[in-house]
């Protein structure tokens, strides 16, 4: 008799989690700490509940003002909203004007929707679908069970199905990103998986956009779908193997940590709520002393960048000087000043092999640029970057730190990065 070894079940959003920051994934469902739901999460769940209202049917679809007055009785209390907010002393809450705002907001995406589509003009077979797809990695003899709810299923009078999910957010993707999106490729699969005799080709795969009142619909083939399968195990592989060597499950600090509710006690962000602390606890004299150097470093920091626009502003004014009066040299006090000229040529690749493989050259002159090549993989498609990520291989470790000089105001900064003397980039070969 054989056994089928489960050893992992995840979902999208789990494995999304993991793909946009490897410490909120530990903190989430590892560590399973528990935190109170953002605003946002709260709205966007109110919405979706509405939503699966519209589309019951007990016996009759209901009209525009019971699903108004739907979202109205579910809406939170102020008094909940407000915990919304306790996790996070950094962030306050929501004042009865700003709620007023979100509800009218509610409100208004709700009845456009149900004016452009109303419920009675569309067969839906399911909603908040559950689905549970089994995932064999044929590399380890393991097998994975990913599961999901889908927001809505719609049947098309030819026969096809559509995947439809709700979005709350104001951002729109183009339609590249939409054909790479990795839920929806999930959601295909999900179904697929519960329907067999669906084809995965003839499956609409749609995000509808509220506030824009928006569809934007793409579908999925079978090689796309074995590309998704195999970037998911290897995301599973990926968690599995920190977990078994004790690696670290590191932040990736951008611009969704604003809306990231383990902040308080991220390494990437807790020293910034270190002076909220309960009155009994004081700080300790390292961190006085770390204090005082930190206040230092950046003084010291934001000299050296006042220093380097006072050397390029003067650079520049000698350099016009140069060229009104025909110089290419200017002698001082304190030294020369020479002008030269720096020429840049692009080369024919395929002559320069062509000359270099007989002397074996060639390999020593495609070392990687990592800067150009973190650039090339946000314009490649999905499957060119999957092939270059199989293509990658550790061959060093080390740490940089960034500095802003801006102060945290809630959005991005602008940081520069600082490495040490003895921490030079890794660099790879293709």
């Amino acid at each position: 008799m054989s056994y089928t070894i489960y050893t992992m079940r995840t979902s999208y959003s789990a494995i999304d989690t993991y793909l946009q920051c490897p410490q909120k994934y530990k903190f989430q469902e590892i560590d399973r700490i528990r935190v109170p739901k953002s605003f946002e999460a709260i709205f966007g769940t109110i919405i979706h509940e509405t939503l699966k209202f519209t589309f019951e049917r007990n016996p009759l679809y209901p009209t525009l003002d019971e699903v108004i007055n739907h979202f109205r009785e579910h809406w939170p209390t102020h008094d909940v909203l407000t915990k919304s907010a306790t996790n996070d002393p950094l962030k306050r809450p929501l004042s009865p004007d700003e709620e007023k705002i979100y509800f009218e907001e509610g409100v208004r995406m709700l009845k456009r929707f149900y004016e452009k589509n109303a419920p009675w003009n569309f067969s839906v077979v399911d909603l908040e679908s559950r689905f549970e797809v089994l995932l064999q990695d044929e590399k380890t003899g393991e097998s994975h069970i990913l599961a999901g709810i889908i927001d809505r299923i719609d049947k098309h009078p030819d026969g096809t199905y559509e995947i439809i999910d709700y979005k709350t957010s104001k951002r729109m993707p183009s339609q590249d990103m939409l054909d790479r999106n990795l839920q929806l490729s999930l959601y295909s699969l999900g179904l697929n998986k519960r329907w067999p005799h669906i084809n995965i080709e003839d499956i609409k795969l749609s995000l509808y956009f509220l506030k824009h009142e928006e569809k934007l619909t793409t579908k999925r083939n079978l090689e796309a779908i074995e590309k998704t399968k195999a970037h998911i195990l290897k995301t599973i592989a990926e968690i599995q193997e920190r977990l078994k060597e004790h690696k670290e499950f590191e932040p990736m600090p951008s611009v969704l940590c604003n809306w990231c509710e383990y902040r308080p006690q991220c390494p990437a962000w807790r020293h910034l709520y270190r002076k909220i602390k309960p009155s009994n606890e004081n700080p300790s004299p390292s961190d006085a002393m770390i204090e005082n150097e930190l206040k230092e470093f950046f003084i010291l920091k934001k000299t050296v960048q006042e220093k380097e626009k006072e050397v390029a502003t003067l650079q520049a004014r000698l350099k016009n000087y140069m060229q009104e009066k025909k110089l290419t040299r200017l002698f001082g006090d304190e030294g020369t000043l020479t002008e030269r000229k720096v020429q840049k040529f692009e080369y024919d690749m395929e002559k320069v092999k062509v000359t270099l493989s007989p002397l074996h050259k060639w390999e020593e002159i495609l070392k990687m640029d990592e800067t150009k090549l973190k650039r090339i993989l946000k314009e490649i498609p999905e499957e060119a970057r999957m092939a270059l990520d199989d293509a990658k291989r550790l061959i060093k470790e080390y740490t940089m730190l960034t500095t802003s000089l801006k102060k945290f105001a809630g959005a991005e900064d602008i940081s520069v990065a600082e490495e040490s003397e003895n921490n030079e980039p890794p660099t790879a070969k293709v």
